[in-house]
Order: C-alpha cells, then sequence, then structure tokens
C-alpha cells in the first residue's frame, strides 16, 4: 500500500474530509447510529479527542487531535472505514482493482487531511464543518442539522444557538491560509 505525502505532528489537530465512493448515497445518515459506534469503538482502541464533525449524506468533515507523541490518524481512518463497512450488507458496485485487493466498494480510497498550524486556521475550519449542511441546503440554520457538533458547541458558550453564518462569506475554505 503506498505511504502519501501527509504532513504529521505529533499530537496535533487535523481537518478531515472523508467521502463514500457514491455520491449519490446517503448511507452516512441512513446508518447514523452503526457511525457513531464505530467511532466510539476505534476512539478506545485509539483514543483521540473529536473537536468538531458534521456528517453529511455521502461524506463527513472532521477537526480531531490527537494524543501528545502520537501522528496516526491513518491507522484510525482505516479502522473506522473497515468496521463501518463490514456492517453494511454487500451489494455495491465493486471495481476489479478493489476486488482483487478484497476491499469494498463504499467509501473513496483517500481522505483529505489538513494540518492545523494556528487558532484562526482551526476557527475557520470550525465555522466551515458547523455550516456545510447549509452550504450544501439540506437545512437553513445550522443548528437544524442533527448530525453536527454544532450543538455541543452551542452548549460550551463557542456559537450562539441561532447561529447564522454572514451571507458575505461563503465559508470557502482558502488554500493554506494559515500556512
Amino acid at each position: 500500500m503506498p505511504e502519501y505525502r501527509r504532513m504529521r505532528v505529533a499530537g496535533g489537530t487535523y481537518f478531515f474530509t472523508v467521502k463514500l465512493r457514491d455520491p449519490e448515497s446517503h448511507l452516512l445518515v441512513e446508518q447514523i447510529a452503526v457511525l457513531r459506534e464505530v467511532f466510539r469503538a476505534v476512539r478506545q482502541a485509539h483514543p483521540f479527542t473529536i473537536d468538531a464533525i458534521v456528517i453529511m449524506p455521502n461524506h463527513l468533515h472532521a477537526l480531531w487531535t490527537l494524543p501528545p507523541g502520537d501522528s496516526d490518524y491513518s491507522t484510525r481512518w482505516r479502522q473506522i472505514k473497515a468496521a463501518f463497512s463490514r456492517t453494511i450488507p454487500k451489494g455495491e458496485r465493486v471495481s476489479a482493482s478493489r476486488q482483487s485487493k478484497g476491499e469494498r466498494g463504499i467509501w473513496q480510497r483517500r481522505f483529505w487531511e489538513h494540518t492545523i498550524r494556528d487558532q484562526r486556521g482551526f476557527n475557520n475550519r470550525l465555522d466551515y464543518i458547523h455550516h456545510n449542511p447549509v452550504k450544501h441546503r439540506y437545512v437553513e440554520h445550522a443548528g437544524d442539522w442533527p448530525y453536527s457538533s454544532f450543538h455541543r458547541a452551542v452548549r460550551q458558550g463557542i456559537y450562539p444557538a441561532h447561529w447564522r453564518a454572514d451571507d458575505s462569506d461563503p465559508f470557502e475554505l482558502p488554500p493554506d491560509e494559515d500556512a
């Protein structure tokens, strides 16, 4: 298996985008209880903090902080994807390449990751995560989406309950604005 160039910072905070292979799928929200249990099990075996997360029908965004001395987020994602896939009955289309490797066709093989370098980068991604259901027009207000850490952030006083993104700010992530 190739080792992709990824920045690794022990104890670092990372922003992730992880997608299903089928962009029309709603599997993540249809199987939200399973996904939550998989996250719990992987976090128990390989601890990490979920600073923020949003589960969309066909993808998710997350901010994680790893324990001091640990930079292995790839193992965690591999285990989350594999454990989730094992719960789903087979039936998806699987390419010959995936079949030859014994892979399922549920997730995209890779994930996108970005190392958070400062508070500004953290805050930008926090807002991006929580605004994502509004951006994709599933809801009008971030608080209306049930599969988001937005509700926890409101309880913690990070956002007001009726937080709305400024209409002039589309919450697109600038390339490495915190570099």
